[in-house]
């Protein structure tokens, strides 16, 4: 049982024609380099034949942790450049039996509570006997200086777990599946595992992050699922839809989610259409006639075209919901804010000016009245055209009047921002919702909101699911205020509510258009209003809008690094790491966000001796790390660590298995080294990531090799990000192409449909 085999991609006996390999034991000394994706991984061992000498072998060995004993099965080869090399077909780990080998595999890390000064004092007082005591004995920890009942405890357990997840993983990686999943298939079944994997392989697309349904369908047929299988087919039509809402559609037409389906499924469209039936009738789904797109295209007899929707039952439930909570809130008989029902404006309006000094453009004054004499309101506009002014404003006579209220945004950033420019508190909408474990929050309809005014900015951000639960947390006779440019990339979550509620007739609206002469004065907000209509942004005629041309991907990759690391310092005196931020459109290629991120920790965050780090897959983390969470984890911090959140490495600590990140929030998250697939490196993220942040710098590398992506509201969502200065480092011909292209079509959404008839 100690011995797991483990990434057996090409397993030698698997390969038509292949000789049988050859074995090499070796201890696993560095990894120079892993792909995530792939499992190919080129690293550094040593064997008793080598001596201090280390080979190279390159191969599927992600999983494999630095210390620990490997049987390799491979085959010796010569490289023309980097020369003789173990090519790895296979591998499985196995307990080292030297004393030198017993402490590198403890102190690795792989047990949580012996980190490498712990290992050494273990094997020191046990020598050769240390790995039989721990699986045979481990209360005689306590034998060793500084190890007491608490630790031994923690470590006795660790053991045990390692001990069984390698069991499970015998089974698991039978069936093709490989370390990191395993053991993330483990933490969710734990003794279970075998057998959920075994009747209910589609389970593990629902319930173990990281999981699609193409993994679990490679382990469905593994353990013998038929292809045409209905269980196999409603799978295949649940996942098409959760790749649409990924993509951000509400629901798809049943035409285009059938045929979508068969494209995945390989299996017949009669066949696939038998099982969607099947499907809506077990209410797996759900199947609507709704108005085309949500957005009332007409057809020639003026009548309202339908297309019959289906829909996630979530995603059902909630456009339902926020629909119907909003209608309520604007017919509310009680109004929390009854004191500017008549209210004289104009003395408002003077007694305002003498607290901030500036006059409300008539755009603006119209909007102050909305926000504080409807229950729901709108409020949209560009950069430069006073949104802030305009909320700091509605805030400010709210306060005067004695009201409640309460300030939020979707990210930490925005939140620090409103804070800043209205000079009241504001905070996350997860964190004022306080979601609990598995997103139920603890402010609903049931328990609201104490609050007479709800303001949430960058609105542009909320997905449909976040918007309902915020919507249903505010009280009757409450107001609520969305603010957001709705020019700018639509939520990473499925929706466009910001967008929605614009187009619903009976939603108050107000649009700044008006450019404020100091605004005019910035090639930021110059230029963002440009591209927005389609015109190329100028760059030349500003200090704070910069244009550095060149054509390939490494070189633009190259010169981004140097431009964020050494000329944006040395030019404008500002922290590479805390005031620049890479937004790329893609993340994949030369130029793309994950090469980036590796060329710019090289360059800000390099390897120092004596400096701990810790490698994850294909990603190496550092003290001084800036990362970025991956998925919402609501058992994370004080109340939930969520998607998008960036924050930098602080600590990493080896006895304890933990990485600490302080995040943008101001808070210290722990990350045990098994959850780092978590985390990603942010010095360069996707521009859909950064919506909601604002950074005192942008860098925009702009490859033609992402033309798909480069498209109009996506360069002017990366421009708006800035708020000193922007930098464009590419090629001119894909930064026409950006300005040119209108971008992708309006979502599939209900929502504008649900508010007009409700």
């Amino acid at each position: 049982m100690w011995e797991t085999m483990r990434a057996m991609t090409n397993p030698p006996g698997g390969a038509a024609g292949r000789p049988p390999g050859v074995q090499l034991d070796a201890v696993l000394e560095r990894i120079t380099y892993a792909n995530e994706e792939t499992g190919y991984t080129i690293a550094r061992v040593a064997t008793e034949r080598s001596g201090t000498e280390l080979l190279t072998v390159v191969g599927p060995l992600l999983g494999a942790q630095v210390g620990e004993s490997l049987r390799l099965t491979g085959r010796w080869g010569s490289h023309p450049k980097y020369g003789r090399q173990f090519e790895v077909w296979s591998y499985s780990t196995v307990l080292p039996a030297t004393i030198q080998g017993i402490q590198r595999y403890l102190g690795s890390g792989l047990i949580k509570g012996i980190g490498p000064k712990m290992a050494e004092r273990i094997v020191d007082h046990f020598g050769t006997d240390t790995l039989r005591i721990i699986e045979e004995e481990p209360k005689r920890l306590v034998e060793v200086p500084g190890l007491g009942p608490k630790r031994t405890k923690m470590i006795a357990a660790a053991w045990e777990e390692q001990k069984i997840i390698k069991e499970v993983m015998i089974f698991l990686q039978g069936v093709g599946v490989s370390t990191s999943i395993a053991v993330r298939i483990f933490k969710q079944y734990g003794e279970d595992s075998i057998d959920v994997v075994r009747k209910e392989p589609y389970r593990l697309a629902d319930d173990v992050w990281g999981i699609g349904f193409k993994t679990a369908d490679t382990i469905a047929q593994a353990v013998g699922i038929p292809h045409d299988s209905p269980e196999r087919v409603k799978a295949g039509l649940r996942y098409t839809l959760s790749q649409a809402a990924d993509d951000g559609h509400c629901y798809l037409p049943a035409p285009n989610l059938v045929a979508d389906a068969v494209k995945i499924l390989e299996v017949p469209p009669d066949l696939t259409a038998a099982c969607l039936e099947e499907l809506v009738a077990e209410e797996g789904v759900v199947r609507e006639e709704v108005p085309a797109r949500g957005s009332g295209e007409q057809n020639g007899d003026g009548d309202e075209s339908t297309v019959p929707a289906i829909y996630l039952v979530p995603f059902h439930r909630a456009e339902l919901s926020l629909a119907g909570t909003l209608r309520t809130l604007l017919t509310s008989g009680h109004d929390r804010l009854g004191a500017f029902a008549d209210v004289d404006w104009p003395a408002a309006f003077d007694w305002l000016r003498g607290r901030t000094g500036a006059d409300l453009a008539p755009e603006q004054a119209e909007a102050v009245r909305l926000a504080l004499t409807e229950k729901v309101a709108v409020l949209t506009g560009g950069p430069g055209c006073g949104k802030s002014f305009t909320v700091r404003s509605v805030v400010t006579l709210a306060r005067a009047k004695r009201a409640k209220v309460i300030l939020a945004a979707p990210t930490g950033r925005a939140a620090k921002r409103l804070a800043e420019l209205t000079g009241h508190e504001a905070t996350t909408v997860h964190r004022l919702l306080q979601l609990r474990p598995g997103g139920d929050p603890t402010f609903d309809r049931d328990n609201p909101l104490d609050a007479d005014l709800v303001v949430v900015d960058e609105a542009s951000m909320l997905d449909l699911l976040l918007a309902n639960k915020l919507a249903k947390a505010v009280a009757p006779g409450a107001h609520l205020l969305f603010v957001g440019d709705v020019d700018q990339l639509p939520s990473v979550g499925a929706g466009e509510v910001l967008r929605d509620l614009l187009a619903a007739p009976g939603i108050p609206r107000v649009r700044l258009t008006q450019i404020f002469r100091q605004a005019q004065e910035s090639g930021v907000v110059v230029n963002a209003h440009r591209v927005n209509t389609g015109q190329h942004p100028l760059v030349r005629e500003f200090p704070d809008f910069f244009l550095f041309s060149c054509e390939e991907p490494e070189e633009i990759a190259a010169l981004t690094v140097d431009v964020v690391a050494r000329r944006i310092p040395r030019k404008f005196g500002l922290n590479p790491r805390r005031d620049v931020q890479v937004l790329a459109p893609m993340h994949r290629g030369p130029a793309g966000a994950g090469a980036l991120n590796i060329a710019l920790q090289e360059a800000l965050t390099p390897a120092r001796e004596g400096m701990p780090e810790r490698r994850y897959g294909g990603r190496v983390f550092r003290v001084g790390d800036k990362v970025t969470q991956l998925r919402n984890n609501y058992d994370k911090g004080a109340a939930g660590v969520f998607n998008g959140t960036v924050g930098v490495v602080t600590a990493i600590t080896s006895e304890e298995s933990k990485l600490t990140v302080l995040t943008d929030e101001d808070e210290n998250v722990d990350y045990s080294f098994d959850e780092l697939d978590e985390l990603a490196h942010a010095y360069a993220v996707s521009i859909h990531r950064s919506q909601g942040s604002e950074y005192p710098a942008v860098v925009i590398p702009l490859a033609t090799s992402a033309w798909m992506m480069l498209q109009r509201n996506l360069l002017y969502t990366a421009i708006t990000r800035a708020k000193k200065l922007v930098v464009i480092v590419g090629s001119r011909r894909a930064l026409g192409q950006a300005v040119r292209t209108r971008g992708a079509g309006r979502r599939h959404t209900g929502l504008t449909h649900r508010l007009r008839v409700l």
